[in-house]
């Protein structure tokens, strides 16, 4: 019987095929708007979204908490460790100094960990059953853009690191010192934590969904990310203000609350990324 050499290349080819139809937004027969042009990368458009979005965002992702329960307090019990470890961290040094560089590294590396629960939240949109297996497999779905951003952000975390160290030089040397004297050293401390916090969120709070679902290089989903903050500026100080507050609810329950936290703020993600970054064709998905 003749052997049909042909086989291994178009189920290649069809793996391919499927693969490319299962990305909603491939690249492909864009319109001429469909790309903002940067210096240094392209960027995809945004929509303008209003300022009281974000809590429509938070509505939603409880919803798709309540439809994927077990996924998502799982994936919550991971999160909840990484905080807890940074608290036993702060214990065992037994010195309140590296409380903010702790909670801004954390701040730094969380990005990274959601991924899974995009994963859940695009299954969910889809129609799908989300599974743990499926949601692991996203974080090699596009794996130089997601690791090249995971070390961008570590390389963002190792500045903070030298900069905290550098403020730790104000500090005072009494024993017990005064608010006065502490004045200097706090002051310097939170703006400079708010000023890397606010340049890692709007280089990140797209970027990972986009490099998810689209496969596009790292560079594009930074643009495009600091594109749609650039634009909806208002409401994005909503968002960031909102994850704030949740993450200091988080450590204030010694990270327990984390467990439910994580996984809303990842889906609430999820949904921002949908509303604000334009896609080729509707979504029927909020």
């Amino acid at each position: 019987m003749p052997v049909d050499h042909t086989a291994g290349s178009k189920d290649v080819k069809d793996t391919e095929q499927d693969a490319k139809s299962e990305f909603s937004d491939a690249l492909e027969d864009r319109p001429d708007d469909y790309f903002v042009q940067r210096k240094f990368a392209k960027a995809i458009d945004c929509h303008p979204v209003a300022q009281s979005a974000p809590f429509h965002w938070l509505a939603l992702a409880v919803n798709d908490f309540t439809r994927a329960p077990l996924l998502s307090l799982i994936y919550g019990v991971i999160f909840s460790l990484i905080p807890a470890a940074l608290i036993v961290l702060v214990l065992a040094a037994d010195t309140h100094l590296v409380i903010l560089p702790a909670s801004v590294a954390f701040a730094l590396i969380g990005p990274v960990f959601a991924t899974g629960l995009y994963d859940v939240a695009w299954e969910l949109e889809k129609g799908h059953t989300p599974t743990f297996r499926h949601s692991l497999k996203s974080m090699f779905r596009n794996p130089v853009g997601e690791w090249g951003f995971a070390i961008l952000l570590m390389l963002m975390m190792l500045v903070w690191m030298r900069i905290a160290a550098l403020i730790y030089a104000l500090y005072p040397t009494t024993l017990t010192p005064s608010l006065e004297e502490m004045v200097g050293f706090l002051t310097l401390g939170t703006l400079a934590g708010a000023v890397l916090l606010a340049v890692v969120f709007a280089f990140s709070v797209f970027t990972p969904q986009i490099m998810m679902e689209r496969r596009v290089d790292i560079m594009t989903a930074v643009a495009t990310s600091y594109n749609a903050v650039r634009k909806n500026l208002s409401t994005m100080v909503v968002w960031a203000a909102l994850i704030l507050i949740s993450v200091l609810i988080g450590f204030a329950t010694s990270a327990v609350g984390f467990i439910v936290i994580m996984p809303i703020l990842s889906y609430a993600s999820w949904h921002a990324y949908i509303a604000t970054i334009k896609t080729t064709r509707p979504r029927k998905y909020e």
